[in-house]
């Protein structure tokens, strides 16, 4: 009976790490994708002034919203290390260069505010930015396109993340984190900047809604059991509400920008990435590295995650506290004289 109880509640504590890493996903890439989302955008912006107003918006928070990725990583490894390691064998280089674009983007953001010629630095942020969300994008497609693996260890070769699915989800990602930022400098900024904001918001939705829609039809037809997943019978009845609430987030995002609103475009775009995703994990679990890595295999012990679990409960819920009590205090709209202070 004993026994039993241990094999139920590592299998349940396995779950719950599931879900706890889900949350630090969705935390990241919502914090920091506007953040790089803004740099992408400022690589086509037409003058200084604008960009000193974009990275003026970033200035209170852009370091904070990258701790998640930290965090992630950390929790990934003392959860479920083996996932760890093939993920980072299979995945090395996008890995490496999107941690290069995160370190180009930082340094310029510091530098570029006291720089006298600070065309190098825009070009470092705007492409570290880009080289930052392209690889995670790049990597969520080698996820999901399916990472091989033998005996708990990669099996592909050092090119097998790349692949024309790959880039698709590579250029939705960009998309996607340009939706994020434009509906972020709607919220922050005022007058022409504004206005370009909302433009840029229109098209980056349209852009990430299709290609959403391709990688989704794209995807059942390279795994059956997404397939019966999603079309049968009664997870169909479970699954079906989460594009509808897609699909809903995103006209009433367009439906928002077209009404001059200023707060609510962010937070329906941020919709929209959490039904994505929220459909996404539910199409793979069981499944960490599809299709053959399911959380039960590969879940650390149960001790393990009974003392990281432990920590996590105490020091979460102080960063997330820590996160709306640092957006509270600077909310409101930037001024060019923020930049640099």
């Amino acid at each position: 009976m004993r026994g039993r109880v241990i094999e139920l509640s590592s299998w349940s504590l396995g779950d719950i790490w599931f879900c706890i890493l889900g949350l630090f996903l969705v935390l990241y890439v919502v914090l920091d994708g506007f953040d790089l989302g803004i740099g992408i955008i400022s690589l086509f912006a037409r003058s200084e002034q604008r960009r000193d107003m974009m990275m003026a918006s970033l200035g209170s928070v852009w370091d904070a919203n990258e701790t998640w990725l930290v965090v992630f990583a950390g929790a990934l490894f003392g959860a479920f290390p083996a996932v760890y390691g093939i993920v980072l064998h299979g995945l090395y280089i996008p890995i490496i260069l999107m941690l290069f674009g995160l370190i180009f983007r930082g340094v310029a953001f510091e530098f570029r505010a006291h720089a006298r010629h600070k065309q190098y630095w825009n070009y470092c942020f705007g492409g570290g930015s880009l080289l930052a969300a392209s690889m995670q994008g790049v990597a969520l497609g080698a996820l999901i396109g399916g990472i091989p693996v033998e005996e708990m260890a990669f099996n592909g070769t050092v090119w097998h993340w790349w692949s024309p699915f790959a880039v698709l989800t590579a250029v939705g990602v960009v998309f996607g984190y340009m939706l994020l930022g434009a509906t972020y400098l709607i919220m922050k900024t005022q007058g022409r900047l504004q206005q370009h904001a909302r433009r840029v918001a229109k098209i980056t939705a349209w852009l990430t809604v299709a290609i959403s829609l391709i990688v989704s039809l794209w995807t059942p037809m390279r795994f059956d059991y997404i397939a019966q997943r999603w079309l049968e019978w009664p997870t169909l009845l479970y699954l079906a509400p989460l594009p509808i609430a897609a699909a809903g987030s995103f006209l009433m995002l367009l439906r928002a920008i077209d009404k001059g609103y200023e707060h609510t475009p962010f937070f329906w775009s941020v919709g929209i990435f959490i039904f994505a995703f929220i459909g996404l994990v539910s199409s793979f679990y069981p499944f960490l590295i599809p299709p053959s890595v399911m959380i039960a295999n590969v879940a650390a012990s149960n001790n393990t995650l009974l003392f990281m679990l432990a920590g996590i409960g105490l020091l979460i819920p102080i960063m997330i506290f820590y996160n709306g009590f640092q957006y509270r205090v600077f909310q409101g709209k930037i001024k060019v004289d923020d930049y640099g202070n």
